[in-house]
């Protein structure tokens, strides 16, 4: 007898695919999201294919660029032929600085040239003016995934050390480091990660973004690392002086000059130098690209590399992924389709109103904020109207070798990047490309975007129950809608901007149904990990807030079935995957695990425990007490 629904909802939907499952030798899973994912990737790894042999080419001028560049990364006779020599002599840029000064000297020109300088300053949206861009100041990273594993007695931290070590170990013998420096350069390297770790924010603390906004006056933050050139090399990339910079991560630029000083300037060298041989792995020598990719393989638990032929794929689909999407779109989304979708949002968006006015928890006033912001919320479906500007300006020069192409890339990405500063937002600007099995709510722009891969069963599918769908893509549609209303979300108005719509009591109210989400999921059991109730809780609002108005939508239509309804939200979510990545989930990721995004969030909801005749002694029961529903 199989699991009772009662027991475990999630495993008994999904039970008889778990037991068949099988996660390729090159992946850390297999599931809902993956499936389609390799389905897509089959499909452009034989068009491409095609298109390298010169059959059924585009007529696409970007396009053309792209079989340009995928025909250098295809070049394995040259690139093995070449091992790391491309790369020789920017690993020698870095030995020649002689000092800290000496490298300050030249950390402009590293950086328009899009190599690494140490200097974690980037372009982003201003928080207090969502249209408008400014300038951030972040940290550099750390090697293991969170500031979590280099506290004493984390059963995973000085194993996973050890393991980004051996594999650096290999890597750099490629380069033609002697035994003796590669030791040398990783002793400075892990001394001076070990520093940074102890400043630089962790994942929980990073999760509460909206709580991230610290500006500081320009002569302020500089004052901060005296010995960077930091008014040199802004105002290089920007033509000026700026005015301000938001620093999330005041601790480490207050423990400044242990990373950027004469003092630590041996440590910074070190982990430079490791840093530019890494940087170029996936462009070298196939045995190099494999050792490259070592230390991911095992965070992950994925027992193989990528072939050549998907590897090489990926390296050239980078910079040319929006034009990729935009082909696989025109291939298979139809516009009946994308014309069903887009009246699913209009009518999600709708019902999500009538809740947002009826919550009994909410003054008038606040609901009246929330229903401008919902209002406001820009969706776009499918695929963008069409491709940004820049990728006109991505053409691979004729003689060009594979580094070549891709530095100019770089540095193109990089000139981009900071002529932002300063300028408008723009709001129809797609961040994934449409054959992306996912979706993302913008919190600055306050748009909702659903690219044509997700819009296929068992998420969508003009064939499926309007129940199935509402499950599936009306419940992902609904998440995103909720994360304008999610614990960062709820900071920030209608514009994208940090403006507290709120009264006092409301927000009150909000914090508390917001803990008890936070108590429904942290300490849960994971692949022996636990779930962290407060790094996950913006994703578990999220999908709460998303299932209640998908159900709300669903029971409109004649034909509502609830059964149809909860068993797609299973499915939707089912996931195979190695404990190695779960684990390194549990520390990193803001999504809780699939299992449990599955059975806490329908735990909440009487239309379940009514459909599936749940009763107290069942696995899946939740006391009415300790149920909630927020939007």
């Amino acid at each position: 007898m199989g699991t009772r629904q009662q027991d475990d909802f999630y495993k008994a939907v999904n039970e008889d695919w778990i037991a068949q499952a099988v996660i390729p030798n090159d992946k850390s899973r297999t599931g809902g999201f993956i499936d389609l994912a390799d389905e897509i990737e089959a499909l452009m790894l034989a068009t491409t294919d095609k298109w390298l042999c010169g059959d059924n080419v585009p007529d696409d001028k970007v396009l053309t660029n792209f079989i340009k560049y995928h025909r250098l990364a295809s070049d394995w006779e040259t690139r093995n032929a070449l091992g790391t020599k491309p790369v020789q002599p920017l690993i020698e840029r870095y030995q020649n600085y002689a000092s800290f000064a000496d490298f300050a000297n030249d950390m402009t020109s590293l950086e328009k040239a899009g190599l690494p300088n140490a200097l974690p300053l980037g372009i982003a949206p201003d928080f207090k003016d969502a249209q408008t861009y400014v300038l951030w100041a972040d940290a550099l990273g750390t090697i293991l995934p969170d500031t979590t594993y280099y506290e004493p007695g984390h059963p995973q931290g000085a194993d996973l050390l050890q393991t980004w070590r051996s594999s650096q170990e290999a890597l750099l013998a490629k380069f033609s480091f002697a035994a003796d420096e590669i030791q040398d350069l990783l002793d400075k390297a892990i001394e001076f990660d070990a520093r940074v770790a102890k400043v630089v924010l962790s994942q929980e603390e990073s999760s509460e973004y909206a709580k991230l906004y610290k500006p500081y006056k320009w002569t302020d933050f500089t004052a901060l690392a005296p010995e960077l050139p930091l008014n040199d090399v802004v105002t290089a990339m920007i033509g000026e002086e700026p005015d301000m910079v938001v620093v999330p991560e005041e601790r480490f630029w207050h423990a400044a000059d242990q990373f950027f000083s004469e003092d630590a300037w041996p440590l910074l060298k070190a982990t430079l130098i490791i840093g530019i041989a890494n940087a170029y792995t996936g462009y070298l020598s196939d045995d190099v690209r494999v050792l490259g990719g070592a230390y991911g393989r095992a965070l992950s638990g994925t027992p193989e590399a990528k072939s050549q032929k998907k590897a090489a794929y990926y390296l050239a689909e980078g910079p040319f992924n929006q034009a990729l999407g935009l082909w696989y779109a025109h291939k298979i989304f139809s516009s009946e389709a994308k014309a069903d979708v887009e009246d699913k949002v209009t009518k999600m968006i709708d019902v999500y109103k009538e809740r947002l006015q009826n919550t009994t928890w909410m003054q008038q006033a606040t609901r009246d904020q929330a229903v401008v912001k919902l209002n406001a919320i820009k969706p776009h479906i499918g695929y963008p109207e069409k491709l940004p500007d820049y990728y006109e300006d991505k053409i691979v020069d004729e003689g060009a070798s594979l580094l070549e192409a891709t530095q100019k890339f770089g540095r193109q990405g990089v000139a981009r990047a900071w002529a932002k500063w300063h300028q408008t937002v723009d709001r129809d600007e797609w961040h994934m490309p449409a054959h992306m099995v996912n979706a993302y709510y913008n919190p600055q722009q306050n748009q909702i975007v659903f690219p044509a891969a997700i819009l296929q069963a068992p998420f969508y599918s003009l064939d499926q129950s309007d129940s199935a769908n509402y499950g599936g893509i009306g419940a992902v549609i609904a998440h995103e809608i909720s994360h304008a209303f999610d614990t960062n979300g709820a900071s920030l108005d209608e514009h994208g901007s940090l403006n507290n719509w709120w009264t006092d009591e409301d927000f009150a109210a909000f914090k508390e149904r917001t803990q008890k989400v936070i108590e429904q999921f942290d300490g849960l059991e994971s692949y022996g990990a636990k779930v962290n109730g407060k790094l996950t809780v913006s994703e578990n609002v999220a999908d709460l807030g998303g299932l209640a108005a998908a159900l709300a939508a669903a029971q409109r239509e004649e034909s509502f079935s609830a059964k149809e309804f909860f068993e797609n939200w299973a499915t939707i979510w089912r996931m195979k995957a190695r404990p190695e990545l779960m684990k390194f989930f549990a520390a990193v990721d803001v999504h809780a695990p699939n299992e449990a995004r599955t059975n806490v969030i329908v735990s909440n909801f009487s239309e379940f425990y009514e459909t599936f005749d749940v009763k107290e002694e069942d696995g899946m029961y939740r006391g009415p007490a300790d149920r909630t529903m927020i939007w």
